[in-house]
């Protein structure tokens, strides 16, 4: 199961929401054919564009 936290700048989580993030880290990653594992090209491609949409974030680009 996911669950989504919106946090504002300044709200810090919840013990309980910190204890879920780390029972979460210990959990393998598990691959599937609707998220299979990226290759190296492919990890590239999405880093670069994480970076350039958080780029254009700072700078007010939509």
């Amino acid at each position: 199961m996911i669950r989504t936290v919106i946090l504002d700048k300044d709200q810090k989580p919840t013990a309980e929401q910190i204890k879920q993030i780390e029972e979460a880290a210990k959990r393998e990653i598990v691959f599937d054919e609707d998220s299979p594992e990226l290759t190296p090209a492919m990890e590239k491609a999405f880093r670069l564009a994480a970076k350039n949409r958080n780029t254009q974030r700072k700078t007010g680009v939509s």
